[in-house]
């Protein structure tokens, strides 16, 4: 049974072998982003597929073509439309077993109905605070730890910024050259990514280059504070 926590402090460690993978706005079934079905005035915003199923079929595809049965998916949210049975019908099409979700402005089918949905996420939260640990590669080295800050929107001033901690969301859609910044935080929606997951070492390559940086031009009087 998942923990449905608004906002949680939570600890992944990885797992020989394990690997962790970050996307969000899969937007299932969602009918005015598929550009062959959408009534949406123009293609603004939308997806190149002339059907619902297309589009389905390439996203799920594209999860359970890189992210295997034991490795963790962390979803930021916009799972699916259509309801409960939409949401389980595209849960069990993904082979992963560990997916945690961080429930987006689309998921309030998933936020009202905790007891139908159990059994189908590892956890699910509004903002989590997330620590990944990898085990160290030989023995003798210390494991790595490296802190998320975990939303569906982005946020202009996340918890312990100021000492690097990085802020994965989604919901604005952003194409791959703008889904970076400012500062170390990136939209990891599919739209950006190429209609797949980004695998974590992927994400630290990136956020490695990023300046610890806030939007504001005033400076953090949170930071370096106990």
């Amino acid at each position: 049974m998942p923990n449905f926590i608004k906002n949680k402090a939570m600890k992944i460690v990885i797992e020989k072998g394990q690997r962790v993978y970050f996307t969000s706005d899969t937007h299932y079934n969602h009918t005015n982003i598929c550009r062959g079905v959408s009534t949406w005035d123009g293609s603004r915003g939308t997806r190149d597929f002339n059907t619902l199923h297309q589009m389905n079929s390439v996203l799920v595809n594209g999860i359970n073509s890189i992210v295997g049965e034991n490795d963790v998916l962390i979803h930021l949210g916009d799972w699916s439309f259509g309801g409960i049975d939409s949401i389980a019908e595209f849960r069990n099409q993904i082979v992963c077993k560990n997916i945690h979700l961080i429930l987006g402005n689309h998921d309030h089918h998933i936020a009202s109905n905790k007891n139908d949905v159990q059994d189908l996420f590892s956890s699910v939260h509004e903002i989590c605070y997330m620590t990944i640990v990898e085990q160290a590669i030989s023995k003798g080295l210390p494991a790595q730890k490296h802190r998320f800050v975990l939303s569906h929107f982005p946020i202009a001033s996340w918890q312990d910024m100021g000492q690097g901690v990085v802020h994965l969301h989604g919901h604005v859609h952003l194409p791959k050259g703008q889904r970076v910044g400012p500062g170390k935080m990136m939209d990891v929606g599919v739209d950006g990514n190429d209609l797949t997951p980004l695998p974590l070492s992927e994400v630290l390559a990136i956020m490695k280059k990023q300046p610890i940086k806030s939007m504001f031009k005033f400076k953090d009087h949170h930071e370096n504070q106990d």
